[in-house]
């Protein structure tokens, strides 16, 4: 009986030890890193997030083979780069300009004009318009700062380049402080070199409110989205909205066709998806939009007692709502300030059938993760893009190069951030580009 006991015993050690390694190994699946090429560019400024914040729009972009990127060194100098694109070797630029690095939203954009002219715009909150553009074509050299059109440009804040398909530039910001801005838009035309004013209040806070927005340009025209806030308290967030223009920005028009009177305002904004306050809404996250112009809109919030990453999506003229549940551990967005967060706000992509979610999450190790899934099957997977860790960083993508071959390059620095606008005393970290080999894709089950 005892030998039958022992007999039994081993056996059971064995199925017990099988599973075990066939859990470890579906972990290992799931937990794998995705093959990436690093390019390390040089030391950036750490002691808050103000190199990786996702509305730079953009930190990384492609023109003609060649890419450029911009970020704050460890001095707090602005510094320009480029190389031949997949190139190790970059062009490093320190500019004689500088930035307050202390404050998170004083962030760097750039763009590159159908001319091959660099533009840059950097340091605002609520602060004076400041702007550059290169001296000559494909140089990193700029000339002094200009004014565009000398308007509306004494209280600048989240400033964003936009390439548009008949070779313009758009340029957007807020004018105004938080929870009682309007939003401005600019357009700039490569023959003349002269920027004009193409919106100047395109949606009004009605000097009680605040449109924080995000937008895509695809091939029908330009793609905006946003959430209301109704004071400088981030818990104030609440709905999602939508705007179209086929245009370049001169009208606008809802999902339905119906043109809207301007400036868009509270009441007439159409709802793409209604979320209360004291939702944990987060701002400024991400939109993008399909081959037959369908707009995608990713952001998180709770509704369920753990805020989770979503995506609202327009298809055949409805809205409607894609979940995810891969965050487990509850939070509480509210006060002002840039905020330390345990996700990071998301990036999205469409590549056909297949969604990509890019982000870091707190509970993977802060590591860059891009989560994806088939619209069909509406199934996530997740796999590590990073070997390291970014601490508070948030996405930012070369998306001249995404939208032209489908190539993902992630624009990377291990970066802090304090709570509330606060700084943190860490080393300066290496300014890196990912470069994912292969997108992935849905496995079959």
């Amino acid at each position: 009986m005892n030998r039958n006991l022992r007999m039994y015993s081993n056996k059971i050690a064995v199925v017990v030890k099988s599973l075990s390694l066939m859990m470890t190994f579906f972990s290992s699946v799931v937990n794998a890193q995705l093959k990436t090429r690093e390019s390390e560019i040089g030391l950036g400024w750490s002691n808050n997030s103000v190199n990786t914040v996702i509305f730079r729009n953009s930190a990384l972009t492609t023109f003609k083979n060649v890419q450029y990127t911009a970020y704050y060194n460890p001095e707090g100098q602005l510094v320009l780069a480029k190389r031949k694109l997949n190139a190790r070797k970059w062009d490093v630029v320190i500019t004689p300009y500088n930035g307050n690095v202390k404050d998170a939203h004083n962030d760097i954009s750039i763009a590159i004009d159908a001319a091959g002219y660099l533009h840059v715009s950097w340091d605002h909150h609520d602060t004076r318009l400041r702007y550059a553009r290169s001296k000559v074509a494909f140089s990193l050299e700029l000339g002094d700062e200009q004014a565009m059109t000398g308007k509306d440009e004494a209280k600048v804040t989240y400033p964003e380049f936009h390439n548009l398909p008949n070779g313009e530039l758009l340029f957007c910001y807020r004018s105004g402080a938080s929870g009682r801005g309007n939003m401005i838009m600019k357009s700039y035309d490569v023959k003349t070199q002269k920027w004009t004013s193409l919106q100047n209040n395109l949606i009004d806070g009605e000097n009680q409110r605040s449109a924080y927005w995000q937008i895509c340009v695809g091939k029908k025209g330009i793609y905006i989205s946003w959430v209301w806030r109704e004071s400088w308290d981030v818990s104030t967030n609440h709905d999602i909205c939508y705007a179209f223009s086929a245009d370049g920005g001169k009208t606008w028009e809802k999902s339905t066709g119906e043109k809207y009177n301007l400036p868009i305002t509270k009441a007439t904004a159409e709802h793409a998806w209604e979320v209360p306050q004291n939702s944990s809404l987060i701002n400024q996250t991400a939109m993008t939009v399909d081959d037959s112009g369908n707009p995608y809109i990713t952001t998180y919030w709770n509704n369920d007692g753990v805020p989770q990453y979503k995506v609202v999506y327009l298809l055949n003229g409805k809205w409607n709502l894609l979940n995810t549940n891969f965050h487990h551990n509850s939070f509480t967005l509210g006060g002002g300030g840039t905020k330390r967060i345990p996700i990071s706000r998301p990036e999205i992509l469409v590549n056909k059938s297949m969604l990509y979610l890019l982000f870091r999450d707190e509970e993977r190790d802060n590591k860059i993760t891009l989560g994806y899934t088939n619209l069909d099957k509406k199934q996530w997977e997740l796999k590590d893009v990073s070997r390291f860790t970014v601490g508070q960083w948030e996405p930012n993508l070369d998306k001249e190069l995404w939208a032209e071959k489908k190539q993902l390059h992630i624009f990377s620095q291990n970066v802090s951030q304090a709570d509330g606008e606060g700084l943190a005393k860490v080393a300066p970290q290496p300014v890196k580009i990912l470069e994912l080999k292969k997108l992935p894709l849905l496995q079959a089950k």
